[in-house]
């Protein structure tokens, strides 16, 4: 049985319940998740209903990885050996509440934090985030006469996460199911902070057909934007290689939010190549 129950509302073809699904899947029934407000916590949760097979907290926005850590410690007090989890968007994550998951990193908690990455604030209205990419076009950078769209590169959380010497990052992709749970099962062999960075793919920001979401997962991945690997201690231990790297314009084209590139902007597709090239480079994802 699903710990993560058919019924939710969010749309069809969106990303995040696959994530949520699979990462459920890799933890196991022995644990409690943390989610700060954001899709999942509106559409899992609509009383009297809930979607979680697990015991499940909503915190506020920004400080999910505090409230996790409270509960991690309560729990190693009472000597209670449960798996704490965080899952939250990125709006969450890479800005209202890096603060907190900064802290909690610092303080050593056994905790996994799993970002839901959507690439912007989907539930109030698609409005650019720090995970959103450069060139997408959002309700708060939209693209027009004076805009391209959003004029600055995605943050690297996964980077920020490893610079605090905590013991395993992560990123993966729901194009690539066994993964996830692959990683979130090794996560919880491991003591100490965790963190995972996985990319869903949201029909309604995105601006894509919802049949389409899996296969915008991979040409993610393919394209190298989104690279997928695992850092130990601070090391590069693993990456998801690509066999044949395709051209960032098969992804970028299947997306609404890109659409104004290919009309006054294809100088920006080039910057975006580059950008994907350079991750190539850094992570040898070629091959």
């Amino acid at each position: 049985m699903s710990l993560f129950a058919q019924g939710h509302t969010a749309c069809a073809g969106c990303g995040m319940p696959i994530a949520v699904k699979l990462v459920l899947e890799g933890s196991g029934e022995n644990s409690i998740v943390v989610s700060p407000t954001g899709c999942l916590e509106v559409t899992s949760t609509r009383y009297p209903q809930s979607a979680w097979g697990v015991p499940w907290i909503h915190s506020l926005f920004e400080n999910a990885a505090a409230v996790a850590s409270g509960i991690e410690t309560a729990l190693k007090v009472k000597g209670k050996k449960v798996n704490v989890l965080v899952i939250g968007g990125d709006g969450a994550t890479v800005d209202i509440g890096v603060r907190a998951l900064s802290g909690m990193f610092e303080r050593g908690h056994n905790v996994t934090y799993i970002c839901y990455d959507n690439e912007a604030y989907m539930n109030t209205g698609v409005q650019r985030s720090g995970s959103t990419p450069y060139g997408a076009s959002a309700t708060t950078s939209p693209a027009g006469k004076l805009s391209f769209g959003e004029d600055r590169p995605k943050k690297d959380i996964p980077a920020i996460a490893a610079a605090h010497g905590i013991p395993y990052v992560a990123t993966a992709s729901v194009g690539y199911p066994k993964d996830i749970v692959k990683k979130v099962k090794k996560a919880q062999e491991i003591v100490g902070p965790k963190y995972i960075q996985i990319l869903t793919p949201c029909p309604t920001g995105w601006r894509f057909d919802g049949s389409k979401t899996i296969k915008l997962a991979k040409l993610a991945v393919e394209t190298a934007l989104f690279p997928v690997y695992e850092i130990e201690n601070g090391e590069i231990t693993k990456v998801k290689k690509i066999k044949e790297r395709k051209p960032v314009e098969e992804y970028l084209k299947l997306q609404g939010r890109f659409k104004h590139l290919f009309k006054k902007n294809k100088d920006r597709i080039e910057v975006i190549q580059k950008m994907a090239d350079s991750n190539a480079e850094k992570f040898g994802l070629d091959g």
